[in-house]
């Protein structure tokens, strides 16, 4: 998805590019990305660690009752949240991306006060000692019902990640992965060195073999004028067939249901149909050509 939103913008561009342009631009969509994912743990932790703020304001009040002195400020302390705090990673991109500025502190404190009357915080609270299953479930339970399940929360982030969509998934399992292994996160790493290695190949690839794979493509248009076709049509096509001729571990099946994905999810109604067709053609008249070359790393029964 990045590669073609990279490819795609590109093609609108004019003049001259400089030769780097195109990883500048896939390493600004990475960024964006982690951009995203830092900043749901940073909120996260913001609504955790609102309890301190409101014991403080309740107990400060002119005749603050028993409750008001009283506030259980356990989640503030919960030591799954710590160890993501704690982590060179997360303290390196909080000080760089400086999510603080981009936070709504009243949706903060909305969502907490929320939190504060559901069953699940108050049974939370009921446990006298800190057993890391409560502590992770509190968290997920935080992320995805009073967070993700929030209209208001959601507006916001669609407000300041223009790439909110596109990510929406990809960032949320990012995060009940750390909740997971809290400790071995990296918030730094924009992806493994595998798939961004993979990443920068389809690229460049699509780039430099563009006329090639393109003249595989439109042979197989028949009745379609080839300068009508969706312009993000013609790209998924070509890094389909990029991923048939250059990519030999990638299955041709995995390739064609990915792309029909993509097509139905960026272009129009009729794309996914449209590419399935058309790459289904390409990947036919590749095999008995001969011109097809893929490795088989199934375990031997």
């Amino acid at each position: 998805m990045k590669v073609m939103q990279s490819v795609y913008t590109l093609s609108t561009l004019e003049g001259e590019q400089d030769p780097g342009e195109a990883t500048k631009l896939l390493k600004k969509h990475f960024n964006d990305s982690k951009d995203l994912i830092v900043y749901l743990a940073y909120f996260l932790s913001e609504v955790t660690g609102y309890v301190e703020r409101d014991s403080h304001i309740r107990s400060g009040r002119h005749l603050p009752s028993q409750e008001d002195l009283n506030v259980n400020t356990k989640i503030a302390g919960n030591t799954l949240l710590w160890k993501i705090r704690e982590t060179d990673s997360y303290r390196k991109e909080i000080a760089q991306s400086k999510p603080e500025l981009r936070t709504d502190k009243d949706l903060i404190k909305t969502i907490y006060r929320k939190l504060t009357e559901t069953e699940e915080y108050k049974q939370y609270l009921s446990g006298d000692q800190r057993v890391f299953k409560d502590e992770k479930e509190i968290l997920e339970f935080i992320f995805n019902e009073m967070m993700l399940e929030s209209d208001l929360f959601i507006s916001h982030l669609e407000e300041i990640f223009i790439n909110w969509d596109d990510d929406a998934d990809m960032a949320a399992q990012v995060i009940r992965n750390v909740l997971q292994k809290p400790g071995s996160a990296n918030f730094s790493e924009e992806l493994n060195s595998d798939k961004s290695a993979f990443a920068k190949n389809l690229l460049s690839t699509v780039l430099e073999k563009s006329e090639h794979l393109e003249a595989l493509v439109v042979p197989k248009l028949k009745n379609w004028d080839a300068d009508r076709i969706a312009a993000l049509d013609m790209i998924i096509m070509k890094m389909g067939v990029a991923e048939f001729l250059y990519f030999e571990t990638i299955p041709p099946k995995v390739t064609i249901n990915e792309y029909i994905d993509i097509a139905k999810e960026y272009s129009t109604q009729q794309s996914g149909q449209f590419v399935n067709g058309i790459l289904d053609n390409i990947h036919k008249e590749l095999v008995r050509e001969g011109k097809l070359h893929k490795t088989d790393f199934k375990k031997p029964v």
